[in-house]
């Protein structure tokens, strides 16, 4: 039975206005994450020194006056972030009891060596156990990701089955699953693999049953609108956009010709914001990107 707090969740991401902060990444991303807010590989001797570097970042970014959920409707942690706390609540609770923010979990564990063009993702052996662990943080759902390099129906299929097999996983634990099929936006074959994905996505979202929600995360398509016929699917609760790679500008402008889709950006959000900002500079450039990305969402 699902929670009040779960329910408020659900009312927020279904009929607010807002994007998702992707705040979820994890130890391959990091480096380059903490480089671009200005922390060099010098300033952290290992990972727990990284680690802390990192959540310093979010903490100072979801502490932030501009952040909060008039425009950000929720945010991705990775389990690191989950098991740490900002102004003395754990991350998760924080997000939503002060910020009004949902909060997601990243449950993925890394991609899978490349194959017929497509990334599947490592295998989850303690999936179980993390889903109990953000349940009992009252998060409200779950992020994964898996990448399509090219248009190789074998591969595409593959990947969708994938994630649709470990999101009635995590549907039966009680979250609702961001189901990521991430295309490289530097595919030779980008708009070729968008129709076999929308093809695969659909054909699994009608094998949900009525009361399997899911969300769908995916890169900005080459066509304008191409994925309409996902976000007006009875089973998918939102569908968020990646950046992807592309700079803040041009996935704001990509996104503001989606309409219905809204924004889950990592480096865009991030973007221009740095350590050595003082709190008023910092506050305003992420005030500034908030309200862009905020206004790409509402089209």
């Amino acid at each position: 039975m699902a929670s009040n707090a779960q329910l408020a969740m659900l009312d927020k991401i279904r009929n607010n206005t807002g994007f998702i902060a992707a705040l979820d990444q994890s130890g391959g991303s990091t480096p380059k994450a903490l480089k671009l807010y200005g922390v060099d590989e010098s300033a952290y001797a290992n990972d727990d020194e990284m680690f802390a570097a990192v959540h310093a970042m979010r903490t100072r970014i979801v502490t932030a006056q501009a952040f909060n959920g008039h425009r950000v409707l929720g945010a991705i942690l990775f389990e690191n972030t989950l098991d740490r706390e900002i102004a003395g609540k754990s991350s998760a609770r924080y997000l939503w009891e002060e910020k009004q923010v949902v909060p997601f979990l990243k449950v993925d564990k890394g991609l899978a060596d490349e194959q017929h063009g497509a990334q599947m993702m490592k295998p989850m052996p303690g999936l179980d156990a993390l889903l109990a662990k953000a349940n009992a943080q009252d998060v409200f759902g779950t992020k994964m990701r898996s990448v399509v390099k090219m248009a190789n129906h074998d591969g595409i299929k593959a990947v969708v089955e994938q994630q649709f097999d470990v999101g009635k996983q995590i549907i039966a634990a009680g979250l609702v699953p961001i189901i990521e099929p991430e295309v490289d936006i530097h595919s030779p074959q980008k708009a070729e693999a968008e129709a076999l994905l929308k093809l695969e996505i659909l054909t699994q979202l009608n094998l949900l049953d009525a009361d399997q929600q899911v969300m769908l995360k995916l890169t900005l398509p080459e066509q304008a609108n191409f994925y309409r016929e996902l976000i007006e699917h009875p089973n998918v609760l939102k569908v968020v956009a990646l950046s992807g790679g592309y700079s803040r500008d041009d996935a704001n402008q990509k996104l503001s010709e989606n309409h219905g889709m809204i924004a889950s950006f990592s480096r865009a959000l991030t973007e221009g914001v740095s350590a050595q900002q003082s709190d008023e500079q910092f506050n305003a450039t992420l005030d500034a990107t908030i309200e862009s990305i905020y206004q790409a969402s509402r089209t």
